[in-house]
């Protein structure tokens, strides 16, 4: 009897899961033991998505072998994200175009004040504190998240916070050494990867935080295969008798409809807009403190809601690109490519919301930085899950799943029926998922979204877990 129990309370071994072992192979940490960990560790927060790493991981010899692995000062964030990175180019080469769309959130750890390394993400100089991470992400044009590009973390100096002076002093720096460098960064990785993807255009694609005249130039002075689609925020100067480049939208007449379909906010459920499209080419002249440099060609597009529905803001996107625009039909185009923009909002809130990443509580911000590259590849198989079950519904979830987990699922909804010998579609297992999350499935309610899938995985873990605690016991 003793040595049942005893059995019983033997932890298995713990074994990544053969995603993470793709996602992860080849990282050039000091050791090959630290790979594995590596694996092992994001194999775990895949599982758990919600869960603190203690929860994560179960036995104390996994708890301590993560603690160690995130303190180890050996093992380079960056080199954790770049084998992720190489996956994500090998599939982007399936696509003849791609969209890399690159934006910034703050993560907020006030609540951890203790964690040295951290800085100012507010307008105040003390609170709140955090890092600040820049992502960018690779995206079809059908909407599936292909991975995670690069990524950029920071801490703001409070030192400096709020000073007229060095507000004057960053007007006169270059922009090397600023933080809007971040955004030319971002483009440059794109520019990096056009060799290994010689039949695939490329478009960076960002918010209006991006409208920078180095931006713009650096993108017509690079490859001819990869270009820039930038939201408008400044009336830039034009040389046209219009003056102003908002003016000169205005002018053209309408040339087409588009019907968009608005994400879903806070307060206000999605909606559709009927935008009118108008298009022009501009030549963008350089800016009052860079006066000489040349002027830039490129293309604009206004995407403007005439009617909007009472109590609702107006839909007004001007777009500059680096791609030519010769019809209605390119315009449109272009706008349907920038309103694929919201899914790097929704990797973002899956990294907050799903992957708890502002609730780790480590001592180090340098730490935080380990962890969260591997929870933002946690985030992007959360939604490459979401996607596949819209897009490739008819796929095998074996291509997604483990044996032991579309075994379990199966089990689990056919209570009785013994399991199939191939897996069901990867619809179904998500659907499934997203029932043990708290999904209905009416016919109104579509399919999961990534909030009941990351509660669902949640469960699904502990239905598995719980299916070899019995078997070990037996």
């Amino acid at each position: 009897m003793r040595k049942k129990i005893a059995s019983c309370q033997t932890s298995r071994e713990a074994v990544p899961a053969a995603w993470a072992v793709e996602e992860l192979a080849g990282a050039k940490l000091p050791d090959k033991r630290l790979v594995q960990r590596a694996q092992i560790i994001m194999t775990q927060f895949g599982q758990q998505p919600s869960a603190s790493i203690p929860q994560a991981c179960g036995q104390w010899p996994e708890i301590k072998a993560a603690y160690r692995f995130f303190d180890n000062e050996g093992v380079d964030p960056q080199q954790l994200l770049a084998p992720h990175s190489a996956a994500t180019v090998r599939r982007m080469q399936r696509h003849p175009v791609v969209l890399a769309v690159q934006d910034t959130t703050s993560l907020n750890y006030s609540a951890h004040p203790r964690t040295r390394g951290l800085g100012p993400i507010g307008n105040k100089a003390h609170k709140p504190i955090g890092i600040f991470l820049h992502t960018s992400i690779a995206v079809s044009v059908e909407g599936e998240a292909l991975g995670t590009l690069a990524a950029q973390t920071w801490a703001g100096d409070a030192r400096r916070f709020g000073s007229s002076r060095d507000a004057q002093r960053r007007n006169g720096q270059p922009i090397s050494e600023k933080e809007s460098q971040r955004w030319l960064d971002s483009l440059t990785s794109c520019q990096q990867v056009a060799g290994q993807c010689p039949e695939t255009v490329v478009v960076n694609v960002a918010d209006r935080e991006a409208d920078i005249y180095e931006l713009f130039a650096q993108a017509l002075g690079g490859p001819k295969s990869v270009h820039l689609l930038v939201r408008s925020q400044h009336n830039r100067r034009v040389e046209d008798p219009a003056g102003k480049l908002w003016p000169r939208l205005r002018q053209q007449p309408p040339a087409a409809t588009l019907q968009v379909q608005t994400p879903r906010r806070t307060g206000r459920p999605s909606r559709t807009a009927a935008l009118s499209i108008r298009f022009t080419e501009v030549s963008l002249r350089s800016p009052i403190l860079k006066e000489g440099q040349p002027a830039l060609r490129l293309w604009a597009i206004e995407a403007r809601e005439e009617h909007p529905p009472k109590g609702h803001e107006p839909i007004l996107w001007r777009l500059l690109t680096t791609l030519p625009v010769w019809s209605a039909a390119q315009a449109v185009e272009k706008v349907r490519w920038y309103a694929k923009r919201w899914q790097i909002e929704v990797l973002h809130k899956v990294l907050k919301s799903g992957c708890q990443i502002e609730q780790r509580q480590l001592e180090t911000a340098a730490r935080l930085r380990r962890v969260l590259m591997l929870d933002l590849i946690v985030a992007w198989r959360v939604m490459q899950l979401n996607q596949a079950a819209r897009q490739r519904p008819d796929a095998s979830a074996q291509e997604w799943l483990q044996t032991t987990e579309w075994t379990v699922l199966w089990c689990y909804f056919h209570r009785g029926q013994k399991p199939p010998a191939t897996a069901p579609t990867i619809r179904q297992a998500v659907r499934w998922i997203g029932h043990l999350g708290g999904f209905i499935g009416r016919k109104s309610d579509g399919e999961p979204g990534p909030i009941v899938l990351w509660r669902g995985l949640q469960r699904l873990h502990d239905l598995t877990e719980t299916l070899s605690i019995l078997k070990n016991c037996g």
